[in-house]
This record gives structure tokens, C-alpha cells and sequence, in this order.
């Protein structure tokens, strides 16, 4: 059996590209055509297409070193995560944002003692799904101690102090439910046993959606947490292509135990 992670840069995404720069093309070709003459209208067509070109080069490009069976940079960005998680891997922990269950099963193979629950709202953007999430569990062996279900990072549906570990990787700023991109790390950290460790993973350096992380970081100490850091721009400590940080500029990790 063969696992079926995706990738971050998702079929319909990369479709999308590619029309928009054959429309361009077309409207390029079609303008030449008509009026016979070379004009402002022509030279900025050209350059529009030129520029689409060049971004669905740049993001198959992105597409190829992301990919589990290309370049294997998702699967490295998941190993440097667990890196940070302070866990002994006894007990259940929670991927808030499964998608194909790539984290999930490594959080499982990681941690062979451990029961891993993922989550997800599977947009159908994203091509996922919770029958590929299982499919993949089976085909790494871990399916009898990985469980997946659909849910809202937003409102999770499980007590409070449910799970020893909580993690989470790229997915708070995809999340539509909610504004406040904060309440969604509090959310997360509700579910999370107090002593539970954490790795969160996402676009924190994005000050127009989570501001200041310093001043986030020592709200949650006041609230209670027992142990919070965070480390910025974690695409400088992940080996990757040059080109490639560009489009993961500013990520950033809060760990720790609760």
C-alpha cells in the first residue's frame, strides 16, 4: 500500500495558476491579433503573462521540494517540529489540522507508545480527506493507535485536560472560523493536560495577523502556562533550496509545556 500525503501547494491551487497565465496568454495573443500593432495594452499583457510564467515555474518548483516523494521538505519541517516537542511520547496527543495525516502518523512513529487523534474541516480546496488520513495510517503501520475525525481548530470537540501533547503545523492562518488567530493557540492549549507538552507551527511572524509574539508569549505565562518559547523564523534552522524560504518567510514555532 502506498501513502497519498499531497502537497502544501495543492492540485487545484497549481490549476488555478497555470489558467489564469494561459488566459493571459491567450488575451496576449488574441489582442496582436486584432489590432495588428504593438501598444501599451500589448507590452502590459506580455509582461502579465511573462510574470504568471514565472509564478507557476516558482511554485512547481515549491511543489516539487515540498513533495514526501520529491524533495521530502514536509516531511522535514514535521521531524524538526517533534524535534521541539517535549514529550516522553506516553499518552494521547492531538494534530489540530491534519489534513493527509502526514503529522499525525509521524507524531505516531515518533512516539510508539503513544495514541495520536487527528482533526481536520478538510476543505475541499486541499484535496484531503479522513479516508486518505486512515489509508495513510494503514500503509505506515500505525493505524491501530492513529484515529482521525473532522473538526473545527476553532471549537474543538474534546474536554478541557484531555491530551498529553497538542500539535499543530501550518494551519492557524488557513482557519476561517476565527479571526483572532490567538484564541486558536488558547484553543488548542485547552484541550492540552496541565504538564502536557505543545508544538505549535505557523505564520506567527505575520504581526498584521498575530502582532507582537512577545507580548503573546508573556500573556500566556501570565495565564498560567508553565513553560512558552518561541522561536522565530524557523525556515533559517530547516535545510531547504534558497529560493523556497521566500515563500515560508516569517514562520515561526511556540512550544513548551502547559
Amino acid at each position: 500500500m502506498k501513502t497519498n500525503y499531497g502537497n502544501w501547494i495543492s492540485t487545484p491551487m497549481m490549476k488555478t495558476l497555470v489558467a489564469i497565465a494561459a488566459v493571459l496568454y491567450v488575451l496576449t495573443a488574441l489582442y496582436a491579433i486584432v489590432y495588428d500593432s504593438v501598444t501599451a495594452p500589448f507590452f502590459i499583457l506580455s509582461i502579465l503573462s511573462g510574470v504568471a510564467t514565472i509564478v507557476v515555474l516558482y511554485m512547481y518548483y515549491c511543489r516539487r521540494v515540498f513533495d514526501f516523494e520529491g524533495g521530502g521538505l514536509m516531511r522535514r519541517i514535521h521531524a524538526y517540529l517533534l524535534d521541539q516537542l517535549p514529550w516522553d511520547g506516553l499518552g494521547r496527543a492531538l494534530d489540530v489540522g491534519c489534513g493527509s495525516g502526514a503529522l499525525t502518523i509521524a507524531t505516531a512513529k515518533r512516539f510508539p507508545l503513544a495514541e495520536v487523534q487527528g482533526i481536520d474541516y478538510w476543505p475541499p480546496m486541499w484535496n484531503y480527506g479522513q479516508a486518505q488520513c486512515e489509508s495513510n495510517a494503514a500503509a505506515e503501520g500505525v493505524a491501530e493507535r492513529c484515529a482521525f475525525q473532522h473538526g473545527d481548530a476553532a471549537k474543538l470537540d474534546f474536554p478541557d485536560n484531555h491530551f498529553d501533547a497538542v500539535v499543530s503545523n501550518f494551519v492557524f492562518h488557513e482557519v476561517r472560523t476565527q479571526k483572532d488567530k490567538f484564541m486558536l493557540i488558547e484553543e488548542a492549549l485547552r484541550v492540552l493536560k496541565k504538564g502536557g507538552a505543545f508544538a505549535l507551527h505557523d505564520t506567527f511572524g505575520n504581526r498584521d495577523m498575530y502582532g507582537d509574539m512577545d507580548v503573546f508569549v508573556a500573556y500566556l505565562k501570565e495565564q498560567g502556562i508553565a513553560d512558552v518559547s518561541y522561536i522565530p523564523n524557523t525556515e533559517r534552522n530547516i535545510p531547504m533550496p534558497a529560493p523556497v524560504r521566500f515563500i515560508l518567510r516569517g514562520v515561526g514555532m511556540l512550544y513548551g509545556t502547559k
